[in-house]
């Protein structure tokens, strides 16, 4: 009996023996085949990943440039027929026009063209077919955009519009222009990865406009010839093609130190195209790092599963939950830190242009679905913002256009405000806040001329309604637009009264 307990007990120990070491060969079999697995999935997400992610960044830097170049369009338009109002007689009305124009609309580098090609701007008048050439260009199109050298290698992006029906002095003016340096569209377009993606924005021959390096390859260089030794000759004619007929594409090589993968777009009557360039690199170790963190964690299953295999499972699977769990909060976290910054005006803390043109682009989409009925704008300018910094100094401007954004939030709080140039700002109404709107403004004009009489801050809106026959979001805040100039011409009539002028 007791040699039968005693191979009984060698037999139970043996088998508890065996029973762990497969268990812990199956769950170390599974655990290499998963790794491996996940290795060669991770290989071919690469790929997909980084030409999404890199269409949709170099597309959206490029809606970008687009979007600021029709709204100097748009602006270019409003000044013209501002300054056409004026009654202008001499050439010191009309630099103080321009300087108006500067200040209202943000145009910094304005000209007017008169017949004889002699141009005026805010501080001088030059001679300009010499040194504008697309001014012959504007007689025969609607919108002329060009590339320009000025002063060696610094470049500049020239928008011009023919002005038939201005005359200015007694003398017929046939355009107007303005300068938009590609210094500062490049600091638009920047932002702070610590280096993991480049753009650059080139011209069809390859040249380099931005002055940025499109990693550690190609550099500042010419595109096509930084490819040359790259790529094989089909393939870089290619993308001489896609450049000369504006079309996107992307390429992907190997460096020599990692594979890189660039796409560009074409940025829309430029001629230019828009390209963003990342290493595989960077999203490979982002995701691995993940299947790192799950090796080491069925490694640690393994080591455990002598003890109690259902046990391990459980805190390992608690254990990836609470991780996944807090990743994902900390990344939506940080992608709402880094929308909120980019749609934040530093200097009200309300919405900026940029979170206006986002706005502007969804309610497009619903007027063109037909889902849209109900909305209304508010559009205001600030009245003396000019005065207060000519005399008083920006400190004070800005101050003011702290008093004047609260102004609007303390009775638009039903909307979404934006502040989109320098006095300048909107009010999207829905909802509650287009049922009360009438009477918000009402209370609202009333408070601004008993500011007029109590110098106080001084505002002027105008508002309209979504109507079935818009076709987008522009066509509502124009109407607002023209009634917020005729309410300033309006206010600053009752601000003269008051001071007996």
């Amino acid at each position: 009996m007791k040699e039968k307990k005693q191979i009984s007990n060698k037999t139970i120990v043996l088998t508890a023996i065996a029973g762990s070491l497969i268990v812990l060969a199956m769950v170390t079999a599974n655990t290499l085949w998963t790794s491996h697995k996940t290795t060669i999935a991770t290989d071919e997400a690469v790929s997909t990943v980084s030409s999404f992610y890199l269409e949709e960044m170099a597309d959206r830097r490029a809606r970008t440039v687009t979007n600021l170049i029709n709204n100097n369009f748009d602006h270019m338009e409003k000044a013209v027929a501002f300054i056409a109002e004026e009654g202008i007689d001499s050439q010191d009305e009309l630099r103080d026009n321009l300087g108006e124009v500067k200040s209202l609309l943000g145009l910094n580098r304005f000209a007017l063209v008169d017949e004889d090609n002699i141009v005026y701007t805010q501080y001088t008048t030059y001679t300009g077919r010499s040194r504008h050439a697309f001014l012959s260009e504007v007689a025969n199109n609607d919108r002329v955009i060009t590339t320009v050298s000025v002063y060696g290698s610094s470049k500049q992006l020239c928008l011009a519009i023919p002005t038939p029906d201005l005359t200015l002095m007694g003398k017929p003016f046939k355009a107007c222009f303005v300068q938009l340096d590609i210094n500062e569209i490049v600091d638009l377009l920047a932002f702070d990865d610590h280096g993991k993606t480049h753009f650059a924005i080139y011209a069809k021959n390859g040249g380099n406009l931005s002055g940025t390096e499109l990693g550690p390859v190609i550099l500042k260089d010419n595109f096509f010839e930084a490819l040359q030794n790259i790529v094989t000759e089909n393939v870089l004619e290619k993308h001489r093609e896609n450049f000369e007929n504006e079309t996107d594409g992307s390429i992907t090589f190997d460096s020599g130190e990692a594979e890189e993968t660039l796409f560009y777009v074409p940025i829309q009557e430029t001629g230019w195209e828009m390209a963003v360039l990342i290493r595989e690199s960077v999203i490979q170790d982002q995701i691995r790092d993940i299947s790192i963190r799950n090796l080491k964690t069925s490694r640690y299953q393994i080591a455990f599963t002598f003890i109690s295999v259902l046990a391990l499972a459980t805190v390992l699977l608690l254990q990836l939950r609470r991780f996944s769990g807090q990743k994902l909060e900390e990344e939506k976290e940080t992608s709402r830190n880094f929308k909120h910054m980019a749609n934040t005006d530093s200097l009200t803390g309300v919405r900026n242009k940029h979170a206006y043109a986002e706005n502007e682009a969804v309610i497009n989409a619903k007027i063109h679905s037909g889902e849209l009925e109900k909305l209304g704008i508010v559009v205001g300018d600030i009245n003396g913002l000019k005065y207060v910094n000519d005399t008083q100094g920006h400190a004070a401007g800005d101050r003011l256009i702290k008093d004047a954004c609260s102004l609007i939030c303390e009775y638009f709080k039903q909307g979404a405000v934006f502040r989109i140039g320098g006095d300048e700002f909107a009010v999207i109404l829905q909802g509650k806040g287009f049922e009360t709107m009438q009477e918000v403004i009402d209370d609202f004009n009333n408070k601004v001329e008993e500011n007029i009489k109590e110098n106080g801050v001084v505002v002027s809106i105008g508002y309209s309604v979504f109507e079935k026959d818009d076709h987008r979001l522009r066509d509502v805040f124009e109407r607002a637009d023209s009634m917020m100039y005729e309410r300033k011409k309006e206010l600053k009539e009752m601000g003269a009264k008051t001071r007996g002028e």
